[in-house]
């Protein structure tokens, strides 16, 4: 395609007035669940800043963070911080995935396929070559690039451009279609292969080819990264910044928590009506709708002797007797139906969840719904 037709396309697509960036969160500025978590290792989990994932494979023992260490033009970046050091690494990589809808504009699997650009800021103690791939998880392939920290402690911007592809069209759909991923560390099963710097068929031994560092080998080691962008095209555009509210709204379609409170006030978290003598259920506004069916978790986490309750309008209270769950999900509404298991009482009153103040171990209570990727 030429650079005249694929500049129409991105027109008339809207990428070049705005909404360019595929990636959400690029700035790091939401952190829903927590702003920093310790003793992370062998897991793959959203902890801190949303929508971003890390996989965390014998790589030793790390706290990850939204740290207010940023390069000039941002606020906050993803922090990942050695604890614990493992000389012998399995696997260690940043994650953002991404829904097969939101991927319609880079044509994939036709004929008019367009190019795509990834740019972002790093900094790490470690200087060396690092990786970063594109996996369409629909077609099992993938295409990845490789870039240089030049310089220690040092915020450097970097741009990769991956080549388009007419082999296997994304699915349009709410699924996960496609998984980016920064590589920092990587074992034998990773990094014996070359750098697929051309679409192929998913191997293994490719995915961290030209990584010649290894965050995790020393507790001297972290990173960062912040200002991350997906767009379509040959050259980077400057970082596109949103308002934070369209953020953080983009974010609670993966993830959404009732307000927390501290242990200072009972916490009414929910208004619904006893079902039956043993079940309450329970509607939740959401300020957007769920990407799917939600995972719905009490936290504290529900255990037996905890302190969530039903609350009869401040006149009877049940003790839980199970963990929430929710009903099915219509993913055009922006409430979300769902239920617990409870002491014995009357049906067809009215009732709220409550987690009374001073809950054991903990001094933050809320309702949480889970639909991310």
């Amino acid at each position: 395609m030429s650079k005249a037709a694929e500049l129409a396309a991105l027109i008339g697509s809207g990428q070049a007035q705005g909404n360019r960036n595929i990636i959400i969160n690029g700035a790091m500025n939401v952190a829903q669940r927590s702003t920093s978590v310790s003793s992370l290792s062998s897991t793959a989990t959203y902890s801190t800043c949303d929508r971003w994932m890390v996989q965390y494979g014998t790589a030793g023992t790390f706290t990850e963070s939204q740290s207010s260490t940023a390069p000039d033009g941002f606020a906050n970046s993803l922090k990942l911080d050695c604890t614990t050091a493992d000389a012998s690494p399995g696997y260690l990589l940043i994650i953002q995935n991404v829904e097969g809808q939101n991927l319609q504009q880079i044509k994939k699997g036709t004929s008019n396929a367009l190019r795509t650009v990834m740019s972002f800021h790093v900094r790490s103690n470690k200087t060396g070559t690092y990786q970063v791939n594109i996996f369409d998880k629909d077609n099992t392939r993938i295409v990845g690039a490789s870039y240089t920290i030049d310089s220690a402690n040092t915020w450097e911007k970097k741009s990769v451009t991956f080549p388009a592809d007419t082999t296997g069209a994304f699915d349009d759909d709410n699924n996960n279609s496609l998984q980016i991923e920064w590589w920092l560390a990587s074992g034998s099963t990773y990094n014996t292969g070359t750098l697929p710097t051309a679409w192929e068929t998913r191997d293994n031994a490719d995915r961290a080819a030209a990584l010649n560092v290894a965050i995790g080998a020393s507790t001297d080691d972290e990173f960062y990264i912040t200002g991350v962008q997906f767009e379509i095209g040959d050259v980077a555009t400057p970082f596109e910044h949103e308002n934070p509210t369209e953020t953080l709204v983009k974010c609670q379609r993966y993830y959404f928590e009732t307000a927390r409170l501290t242990n200072s006030a009972v916490h009414y978290a929910s208004i619904g009506r006893i079902s039956s003598t043993t079940q309450g259920v329970y509607t939740t506004s959401l300020p957007t709708p769920l990407r799917a069916a939600p995972t719905v978790a009490a936290n504290p986490v529900y255990n037996t002797g905890s302190d969530w309750h039903n609350n009869l309008s401040g006149v009877d209270n049940r003790a839980w007797s199970g963990a929430p769950a929710a009903f099915a999900y219509p993913l055009e509404d922006a409430v979300v139906s769902w239920y617990v298991a409870t002491a014995a009482w009357a049906s067809g009153y009215v009732g709220m969840v409550t987690q009374p103040y001073t809950p054991t171990g903990e001094s933050e209570n809320y309702i949480s719904f889970d639909a991310e990727l």
